[in-house]
Parts: structure tokens; sequence; C-alpha cells
């Protein structure tokens, strides 16, 4: 009974939080713009992290280690300090975005501009950070998460067509702006795969002090809870397309985006975008915060642990709060958070490599994992995930940034 109940809470969680600024930003843009014809890169980036989420569930069940720590004692802290920086530089981009995504929430709602709202945001996240728990973070936010589910609710309101939205399920490239096509999907890949999701899980498996009879448990999770909370996303994209695009109307800022609500469901629709927006980047935020913190101590070897009281674990509880109040002056300085949020999910695509390939070799590795190694399917699926998505962010995003 116990168990069941862990992989209940462990899904609902996991639906909660699967939707963040990145998932919001690329997924309405897309079907503004495009309509269905991005569904296959939501459709194959749940896969891969389903994948990754469970093989980093799997890593710290039987080994005890964090993927981080994990990685370091595999192949060194010098070789480490390659896929430490790559994570640290993208996660401070997307912490940037998430807070972002809580101020546009707030400015939605009372019409006072963003950036007066970054400082009291990045002071909200870190007093949860301080004095919180690891049970907060991972359920008590995660839980609140679940507003955005109105995103499916619209999808029903508006009965979609089962054709229309099986045409996206194949590649097809647009006649027009298809450099942009591209970007956007390389932006949809690198929100849903963002290394600190499976960071953040081994990480939350060892504080949970996860063992080998969690190897069940871990796979429905991550199977259910990522598998479900992408239906998430792919209601954001199918409501873009049935209510923003007929009206020609492109998500260029997050004020656009709240409109998509408003013909489902009315006033109430966008009091619901407001509070789902601010709700699931708050939660991420908490969860990007605290990934660099793990991340860091462990690459160095100091004490970590969002259940320790801060004087115990001194340096940890440092960085996430230098982390949280710098990303937060990319709101006060005024930088566009819609802007930020997918040139950050771009960049997210382009460091996969060096972050996934140590954790497969792990993954492989019998003294790390023993008779729990990858079989070939894992390692085919997420091994062909990460090449199609460097291939087109090294295409796309040249491209687009000289298109301006």
């Amino acid at each position: 009974m116990n168990k069941i109940l862990e992989i209940a809470l462990g899904i609902v969680t996991s639906i909660g939080g699967f939707l963040d600024v990145g998932a919001i930003a690329t997924a309405a843009e897309a079907g503004s713009e495009f309509g269905f014809q991005l569904i296959w890169a939501i459709i194959l980036g749940t896969i891969c992290v389903i994948f990754l989420v469970e093989m980093s569930g799997r890593l710290a069940a039987v080994s005890k280690h964090t993927l981080a720590a994990a990685v370091r004692e595999r192949f060194g802290f010098n070789f480490y300090i390659i896929p430490l920086v790559a994570e640290v530089v993208v996660d401070f981009l997307i912490l940037g975005s998430e807070i972002g995504g809580v101020c546009i929430a707030l400015q939605l709602i009372t019409g006072i501009s963003f950036q007066w709202y970054a400082l009291p945001v990045a002071f909200a996240i870190w007093l949860i950070l301080w004095y919180g728990s690891f049970g907060l973070i991972e359920n008590g936010i995660s839980v609140l998460g679940l507003i955005t589910l109105v995103f499916v609710v619209a999808t029903f309101k508006l009965h979609p067509s089962l054709t229309q939205i099986g045409t996206g399920l194949l590649p097809t490239l647009p006649q027009e702006d298809t450099v942009h096509y591209l970007f956007l999907a390389v932006g949809i890949l690198g929100a849903i795969i963002s290394p600190y999701l499976f960071y953040f899980y081994s990480s939350g498996a060892v504080e949970d002090k996860w063992d080998e009879e969690h190897i069940g448990v871990n796979r429905a999770i991550a199977g259910l809870g990522m598998g479900f909370g992408s239906v998430v996303s792919l209601g954001v994209l199918i409501v873009a397309t049935l209510v923003l695009k007929p009206r020609g109307i492109q998500v260029d800022s997050y004020e656009q985006a709240a409109l998509m609500l408003t013909e489902p469901l009315g006033y109430w629709g966008f009091i619901l975008f407001a509070a789902s927006l601010g709700i699931a980047c708050f939660g991420a935020a908490l969860e990007v915060s605290l990934d660099t913190a793990y991340d860091v101590a462990q690459a160095f070897g100091w004490n970590w642990g969002e259940s320790l009281k801060a004087k115990d674990a001194a340096r940890f509880s440092l960085i996430y709060t230098v982390f949280v109040f710098l990303a937060s002056l990319l709101m006060v300085f005024g930088i566009d958070p819609l802007q930020l949020t997918l040139f950050s999910m771009a960049i997210t695509a382009v460091i996969l490599p060096p972050v996934i390939i140590p954790f497969l070799v792990l993954m492989n590795d019998e003294s790390y994992v023993g008779k729990y190694r990858n079989g070939w399917i894992s390692n085919s699926v997420v091994i062909f995930t990460i090449a199609l998505t460097f291939v087109l962010a090294i295409v796309a995003i040249p491209l687009e940034i000289i298109g301006g």
C-alpha cells in the first residue's frame, strides 16, 4: 500500500511539475504559428525524457549516487567541469526565464511592470529554499502545479479534430518560415529534455533514500508522470492552434499567449492562464535553483541537501542564494522574458551531448548499476533523440540569429 501511495503521489507531482516557462512558451508559439505541425517534437521529447528520468532514478536507487556525483567519480573532476559549467550557465538562463514567468503572471493580474516584481519573487524563492524542506518543494508546490491541467480542460471544450491532431505526429517542413519552425522544434525538445530535470530527480531520489526496492516505483513515476505531464504541454499547443492561429495572433509576448484560454473559459480563462504560468514557473524556479546547488556541491564534495539546516550545508545554501538573486537581475534590467525563454530552450539543446553521453556510459557500467544496466532500446532512443536535437540546434540557431 505504501508503494502504491508513493507511486500515486509521484505521478501527481510529476504532472504538476512538468509544465514550466519553456514548455508554455514554445508550445504556445508553435501552435499559434504552425498549428499542429510540431506535435511530433513534444512526443519525441517526452519519450526521451521518460527514459532519462527513469535512468537517473535507477542510477540513484542502485548506486546510491546522484548523477553529478557519479559522473565526477567515474570520469574525474577535470572532465566533469565541462558538463558542470554548461549546466550551470543554462540553469542560470532558465532560472531567469522562470522568474520572468512569475513576474509576467503578476503583471497580467496587476498591470504593474514585471521588472518591479523580480527581486520580491527572488526573495520568496529564497525564503522557501532556506526554510523549506525537500518534501515541500517536491510535493507541495508541484501539487499546486496541477492547475496547469486547465489547458487540458480547455482542449476538451474546444473539441479539436483527432484527424488534424494526427497530422502533427510526423515531421513535415512548412513552405514558409522553415528556419523558425526548426528553431521552435529545437526549443520544444530543449524545454522537455532539460538536464536539470534528471539531475534534480536523481538528487531527490538520494534525499528520499531510494534503494533497489524503488526500481518499480521509479519506472511508474517516470513513465506515467512524464507521460501524463506532456499531455498538458500538448494542451497548450492545441489550444493555441485553435484559438490564436485562426485570428492571426502570433505569440510574441506572454500577454498574447494569455488570450488563448479566454475563448473556452471566458474571463476566468485569463486569470487561470496567469495563475498557471505563475505557479508552474515558481515551482520550476525552486527546482532549477536547487539543481544548481546540488550539482556544484556534489562536484566539490561539499555537504548538500535541502532537508539539512542552512548552517550544516553552508556552501550549498550560499550557491542557491547567490544564484537566485543574480538570475533575478536579468528581469530587473528589462530583458524580455519570452525571448530569453526561447533562447534558453534552444541553448539547452546544444549542451545535451556533453551532459548525456557520460550519463549513458554510467548506465552501461556494471560497477554502478550492476544487473540494472541499460538495454539497447534505452540507449538507442536517447542517442537518436540527442543526436537529432543537436543537429537541429546547430543548424537552426545560427540561421535564426542571422535572420533577426
